[in-house]
């Protein structure tokens, strides 16, 4: 409705000779984000481009991993057959909290293998982590008084682009610019720079993923320690988006990263990420007292939490396979897979000024090359017209008030496709990459 707003039919102009609607600010600021608009229209009309194939490298699908797709399968044919499974899974509401009985699986779950003190007061299940973010954001930023307004601190950017939400009143965000660290000629990782970290009044929460899409970051242990005694200090939570990480689906690749929990930390993970984007389902782990906000918010917003993803996976949950599948079937699937890039990029761009974000976590790999002569978006363009779909990596830095020439020099990369969809797709880039450096120095020397 809202695109169908910006680009009228033209019959409809003819028709119809009324004023416009008017809208609120806060349609007027959705209207014109554009940038998580475009990409996803970009990425819903691609297959319709048939001259050339499709490399899609863009867009945040999870593999389709054919023996976790078969588990799955199996699971539903036991929803089927049940009694009364299939009946509770399309007939009945869930409630604002989600399934019960997946939350106390899921506390037991928890408790066995971390040795968390949680039950299933502490767990809430979501409409899917974006909107389980959009209740934690408001819950936890905006007014708290006439003269009291806080933010969102992100520790470090670049971030999730999901977390620009459109806000009609101030910015949400505050966020921070990394050390960049050289790890190699070709390699470096972001690194929070508690130098620059300032906590003050105007801080109502920290948030940070856990690894980070788009860069494949995981924050260390010891940083992640840090931040939870600012945030413990401060008396605000510390929020974690561990959609790609631990407990589940574990798609890290660092050394032994612990995942811990406590009162004063929110954990929201996803089912997603286990393959199963379709079912729409978020977790957030919390005390009480933030999961009865949620749940009364949820209910305001969506009235009641799916029931499909609790019971697809509560076989899964009931019997600790859930953490069996992430670590035997999806980790390595996804370190087969980023071995792979990691070794074409550095095979194919060897001759280019570029610099790869050591792959840690997530699927994607985080491409950025130093001082180059287009921007991000004008290279997303030039490979849009090839068939190849990135994502520009200068959306990914909400809330960060700083002109920063890095954020326009990078582009995420995602590796959940085919071995070979990704090399040739790689392949472009690095052709087009190469061709504008070429151009700018035949400039130069002319």
């Amino acid at each position: 409705f809202v695109l169908s707003l910006a680009n009228p039919h033209p019959s409809h102009r003819t028709r119809n000779n009324h004023r416009s609607m008017k809208f609120s600010r806060w349609a007027d600021r959705i209207l014109h984000e554009q940038g998580i608009i475009n990409l996803m229209k970009d990425l819903g009309n691609a297959t319709e481009r048939s001259n050339m194939p499709l490399c899609m490298l863009g867009g945040g699908n999870p593999a389709h991993i054919p023996e976790l797709e078969q588990y799955f399968r199996d699971q539903m044919q036991k929803v089927m057959q049940s009694e009364s499974r299939f009946e509770q899974l399309i007939g009945d509401y869930a409630g604002p909290q989600g399934l019960y009985e997946f939350s106390e699986a899921l506390a037991k779950l928890l408790q066995k293998n971390f040795g968390w003190d949680i039950g299933s007061e502490n767990i809430a299940v979501a409409n899917g982590s974006q909107m389980a973010f959009t209740i934690l954001f408001r819950l936890f930023s905006g007014p708290y008084s006439a003269n009291d307004r806080k933010q969102i601190l992100l520790p470090m950017t670049p971030e999730y682009i999901g977390y620009n939400e459109a806000d009609e009143v101030a910015p949400r965000f505050r966020s921070l610019k990394p050390k960049i660290v050289e790890i190699s000629q070709n390699t470096f990782k972001y690194e929070v720079n508690f130098n620059e970290l300032e906590m003050t009044d105007q801080v109502g929460a920290i948030c940070v993923s856990r690894p980070t899409n788009p860069t494949g970051n995981m924050v260390t242990d010891k940083e992640m320690e840090h931040l939870a005694a600012l945030a413990k200090n401060h008396q605000v939570p510390l929020i974690v988006d561990g959609a790609y990480g631990l407990p589940f689906p574990n798609i890290v690749y660092s050394d032994q990263p612990t995942v811990t929990w406590d009162q004063n930390t929110i954990l929201v993970l996803s089912l997603s990420k286990l393959g199963l984007p379709g079912t729409r389902t978020g977790i957030i782990v919390a005390r009480p007292q933030v999961i009865e906000l949620f749940t009364c918010a949820n209910a305001i917003m969506t009235l009641a939490s799916g029931n499909f993803g609790s019971v697809l996976t509560l076989n899964a949950v009931k019997s600790g396979e859930l953490l069996e599948l992430s670590k035997n079937v999806i980790q390595p699937y996804y370190k087969r897979q980023m071995d792979h890039v990691v070794d074409v990029i550095h095979s194919r761009f060897q001759d280019l000024p570029y610099m790869l974000h050591v792959s840690e976590g997530a699927f994607f790999v985080w491409l950025w090359f130093p001082d180059l002569p287009i921007s991000d978006e004008q290279l997303y363009q030039r490979l849009k017209q090839k068939n190849v779909y990135v994502v520009p990596g200068s959306y990914f830095f909400p809330g960060l008030k700083e002109q920063w020439k890095h954020r326009f020099e990078c582009i995420r990369i995602s590796y959940a496709g085919s071995k070979d969809s990704i090399a040739r797709g790689l392949d472009i880039i690095a052709g087009e990459v190469r061709s504008v450096f070429l151009k700018r120095n035949q400039e130069t020397t002319v």
